[in-house]
């Protein structure tokens, strides 16, 4: 097989790719992609250089994999700052890396793009050894793959790369009818803190409506863009990895794979929560607001997006990273995984022990946050 490198994707005009996206996953279709380039947001200068692998079996295209080279470790959500701290110590560069993921965007998916009638493991294994020996060649300290499915986070790990395991927040559909259904199937406090926090939005006289497709105006963008960079200065000091031109001309034309809840109070819009969605799974994005209000980042960014969940019959609901506060509204606790390929010998056997111990306690912490779900024990 041969591999080649794509330094960037605007002039390809057919992406044969798109048509090999399982579930319409929406973070790997080529508009999202290149919108991310076109609009500055993943460069060499933000430190999210393009090098996306394209996989030939003589000649013909099958495979594909999103790549960057990075000089930093930001907006990847799996957090390897103190590996480059050793790397510094000890003399050497961690940066630039490989990486292969979705940038900004932790969210469980495929990171291998395969044709159908195509031997999978035969791709990975050629994607695999390619990696080794470019990094070697160039001295790229690493590889990481970011978020990638439990079975081929599994091959990769029978391949030398390592599997670091996290946990994240996950809301499953069980069936339910409606948000009521759902909440029947906690217990009696848990289900009452949920309705008193949902009348609290009511009560401040905000009113929330779900918007997809068409109905998503250009103000609707616009405005978002502004609570996004708000959200962002108050949280990190700078105003988010995504541009204003990507908001405004990138992600309208995603229109069928994108919902806003936008929250208006005396019809303003106030706040807004950004989600995506595959046609299995909701994935919950972005959220920003102009003002405090008691309990409506819960209401937009986890109740709306369960409820638009029961009523579409989607089976999945991802938040994205972080928050145990998720715990007490029904989002169970579920294993991530990434994987890293270390050039040094020496490094990458100090890495395998990390994460070796480091699963070890990631799944006893899985296993006590699972015991504090809200839901009513099974006889």
């Amino acid at each position: 097989m041969q591999i080649e490198v794509l330094q960037s994707l605007s002039n390809i005009s057919d992406p044969t790719w798109d048509a090999w996206i399982p579930n319409n996953y929406p973070f790997l279709y080529s508009k999202f992609l290149v919108g991310l380039e076109s609009t500055g947001c993943t460069t060499a200068d933000s430190g999210w250089q393009p090098f996306h692998i394209t996989v030939r079996d003589q000649g013909v295209l099958v495979g594909f994999m999103p790549c960057y080279l990075k000089t930093h470790s930001y907006g990847e959500y799996v957090f390897d700052w103190s590996w480059a701290d050793a790397w510094q110590r000890s003399g050497l560069s961690y940066y630039p890396k490989l990486l292969s993921g979705i940038p900004f965007t932790p969210a469980t998916g495929p990171r291998l793009l395969i044709a159908g009638d195509t031997d999978s493991c035969k791709v990975w294994a050629a994607v695999v050894e390619w990696m080794k020996g470019f990094c070697a060649s160039k001295k790229i300290s690493s590889w990481h793959i970011l978020f990638p499915n439990a079975g081929d986070s599994e091959l990769l790990t029978k391949l030398d790369c390592h599997q670091r395991i996290a946990v994240q927040f996950h809301w499953f559909n069980e069936g339910y009818r409606d948000f009521q259904d759902y909440l029947s199937h906690f217990v009696s406090r848990k289900r009452k803190n949920i309705k008193k926090e949902r009348a609290s939005v009511q009560k401040q006289g905000i009113h929330l409506e779900m918007l997809s497709g068409s109905d998503i105006l250009p103000e609707n963008w616009a405005s978002f863009h502004d609570f996004y960079q708000m959200t962002y200065a108050k949280r990190s000091g700078h105003g988010g990895y995504l541009s204003r031109d990507f908001f405004l001309s990138v992600l309208p034309n995603m229109s069928n794979q994108v919902v806003m809840c936008v929250a208006k109070k005396d019809s303003r819009a106030v706040a807004a929560a950004l989600y995506f969605k595959s046609s299995t799974t909701l994935f919950g994005r972005y959220w920003g607001c102009i003002a405090e209000y008691d309990f409506l980042h819960f209401e937009a960014c986890y109740y709306q997006g369960i409820e638009y969940c029961i009523e579409n019959g989607l089976s999945k609901f991802d938040p994205g990273a972080q928050g145990e506060h998720k715990i007490q509204r029904g989002f169970k606790p579920i294993q991530t995984f990434s994987n890293h390929w270390i050039d040094s010998l020496e490094f990458s056997n100090a890495v395998r022990d990390f994460t070796t111990k480091e699963a070890l306690q990631v799944e006893q912490y899985r296993l006590q946050a699972t015991d504090l779900l809200p839901f009513r024990k099974k006889p």
